[in-house]
């Protein structure tokens, strides 16, 4: 019994120090930063021993600091069994949230709130909270943009930060690995290059890239290329050798002469100790657009901006502040043309980890920071945006489910549909009015086609058909002029609204609508007298009625559309009353048809007005109503033409 003994109490104190060897073994793998083979070791561990707090925490924490937060739920929910606190309920949340559990993150979020006193902590929990709750209204910036994966491209590794430069497609990817990087347990990635015209990439001609040798057991990303070719800068770092720099640092290269330089260290990282990655030019190449985690920021990685210097360095950086950078991390600017900025963040309102986001003003010059939307997030990591065609295609980053591999290269297009077009195609015919007979043909009159806006749009004469064809936009309103020597020149409006089919019912991408109208021109003769029809004056009264006034402002159209014009303007009486009386309620008739005409912006040098009485009677013997009717008329004629 006492051997048995003996013998258990060895193993037993084998078991112990085997556990307490692999323990050093992983804390000393955390420690160096590398997370994998850390979480490698503690999952031995965790399988023996499941309520081991430090192996649950830096299980937690080898997660959150590879970019694997949304796997580090389950060992927080650990830690937090025996030791709540704000930082455990703070990251549960986070990996919750990278999850889509946004219920089970806001209550964590909430939870952590409860275990601080630091207001700028609690802000930080109350920040993530709204985040949540202000994700569920987002809307895609670029609704029609259709997102695909390059599958031709992509690999079972990581390739990512796509960016175009002189028909040539650069690129950061893990093929060709020299090593594993052991805070992930992925390939090293170096920088390729392959042929590309716009979306068009040459995917079997992708080499690694020849302006330097891409170096071994690091990792070399993110490359940013100046817009007249001669500069490349790019991210390195995360060498396991101690004689190498201690973070990920920006490098550049230049064009000299024959070739590029070999790459070195840029002074606006600054100090060796901070991370700088993820470089981006503006687009004339004047500022310098890169992540770091340098002190004096907002929390995370910041976006910076710096400005060339004289000697060709980029020099004097500066936070790009509040309104982009928050307490979390953001990644990867890019300058659009028209000034928009284009950048990924985790700490704006999004769906889950790194989401693009554009900054840009609102009509007031405020700067607003809009998520580009479900057609461009997800859950996952979205990520370095680069346009080809501005703002129509382009290529993004993202490890979202369903790629390839790791991180994976999308291209988007936009995907608008074309519009259906409807052209509506106008005859009009011209015509000549003739007593007693149907209207007649009338050639060689101008016809000219003017808009809503009164621009002149078209213009011709008719043909020996009387006919001129005009192509309208549909729903719009217009004018057409129709003029010939002698005739009274006329304009009638002329609208298509309504007069089309809703294109979103139509099948063919062209429609052609025929429609058809015709302006009759009357001769324009000297001393001719033309009839007024329809102008009544109250018994024994000059004064113009609402009715008369509506045909006298066709009498005002015309002198509008003839200005070279003058007319008289008579009125006639029937022969009841007296022939005084007569002659003076006509000239009364005649000058307030004549003061109308004047108050709608003619000349009155371009009237005469003239009272006839019952001098001019054409039904001389007249006995019924109806014959004194004809009597009592109001006419105007022209009788002078201005050249």
């Amino acid at each position: 019994m006492k051997n048995h003994f003996l013998q258990f109490s060895i193993f037993l104190l084998i078991i112990l120090g085997s556990c307490k060897s692999l323990q050093e073994k992983g804390t000393n793998q955390f420690l160096s930063g590398e997370y994998q083979y850390a979480i490698g070791t503690f999952s031995q561990i965790l399988s023996e021993d499941p309520e081991n707090q430090e192996a649950n925490r830096i299980m937690a924490e080898s997660y959150r600091l590879s970019n694997r937060i949304e796997n580090a739920a389950p060992y927080y929910q650990k830690l937090i069994e025996e030791e709540p606190s704000f930082e455990n309920y703070f990251h549960l949340g986070q990996s919750l949230k990278a999850q889509e559990k946004t219920d089970e993150a806001k209550d964590a979020f909430e939870k952590a709130k409860e275990f601080t006193q630091d207001e700028e902590l609690s802000a930080r929990a109350q920040r993530e909270i709204e985040s949540i709750r202000l994700a569920e209204g987002i809307e895609n910036y670029l609704p029609n943009h259709v997102l695909s994966n390059y599958t031709e491209l992509n690999t079972a590794g990581a390739e990512y930060a796509p960016v175009l430069s002189e028909n040539f497609l650069y690129f950061t990817s893990g093929r060709q690995a020299s090593g594993i990087y052991p805070a992930t347990g992925t390939p090293y990635t170096k920088l390729f290059r392959t042929r590309a015209e716009g979306l068009r990439v040459d995917v079997g001609s992708v080499q690694a890239l020849p302006e330097f040798r891409n170096e071994e057991g690091l990792n070399q990303a993110a490359i940013a290329i100046s817009p007249d070719g001669n500069t490349i800068i790019y991210a390195r770092g995360n060498s396991t050798s101690p004689k190498d720099l201690p973070e990920v640092a920006l490098f550049a290269s230049y064009f000299r002469g024959a070739g590029f330089t070999q790459p070195i260290w840029m002074p606006v990282n600054e100090d060796e100790t901070w991370y700088n990655t993820s470089p981006a030019f503006s687009p004339d190449g004047s500022e310098l657009y890169f992540a770091s985690n340098r002190p004096g920021g907002y929390g995370g990685l910041d976006l910076y901006k710096a400005t060339k210097l004289a000697n060709g360095d980029f020099g004097n950086a500066v936070n790009l502040g509040p309104t982009i950078n928050t307490p979390g991390n953001e990644f990867f600017p890019r300058i659009a043309p028209d000034g928009k900025f284009f950048f990924s963040s985790d700490g704006h309102p999004g769906y889950g980890k790194l989401d693009l986001f554009v900054a840009e003003k609102d009509e007031s010059g405020k700067q607003i920071i809009k998520n580009l939307g479900e057609n461009f997030n997800s859950k996952n990591d979205d990520f370095g945006i680069f346009f080809s065609e501005y703002p129509k295609s382009g290529f993004i980053s993202s490890n979202r489910e369903g790629g390839k591999g790791d991180d994976d290269i999308y291209f988007f297009e936009d995907k608008t549909p074309k519009p259906k077009i409807v052209n509506v195609l106008l005859n009009v015919t011209t015509k000549q009015r003739v007593a007693g007979e149907p209207d007649a043909i009338l050639e060689q009159a101008r016809v000219v086609l003017y808009d809503g806006n009164n621009k002149q749009i078209g213009g011709d004469f008719s043909n020996r058909n009387g006919r001129v064809r005009f192509t309208l936009e549909p729903e719009a309103d217009f004018t057409i002029i129709t003029s010939k020597n002698g005739y009274f020149s006329k304009s009638v409006p002329y609208s298509t609204k309504g007069k089309t089919p809703d294109p979103s019912t139509l099948i063919q991408d062209v429609t052609n609508i025929t429609l058809d109208t015709t302006i009759v021109l009357d001769q324009l003769i000297l001393e001719k007298s033309i009839i007024l029809e329809n102008i009544y004056y109250d018994l024994d009264k000059a004064e113009i009625r609402p009715d008369a006034a509506l045909e006298l402002d066709k009498l005002v159209q015309i002198l509008k559309d003839n200005p070279s014009i003058r007319i008289e303007l008579s009125s006639h009486t029937d022969s009841r009353s007296s022939d005084a009386y007569n002659l003076d309620l006509s000239q009364r008739r005649a000058q307030s048809a004549v003061d109308y005409i004047v108050s709608q912006g003619i000349s009155a040098d371009r009237l005469v007005a003239k009272g006839y009485g019952e001098s001019q009677l054409i039904i001389e013997d007249a006995k019924t109503e109806e014959e004194h009717q004809v009597n009592r008329r109001t006419e105007f004629k022209v009788i002078e033409i201005k050249n």
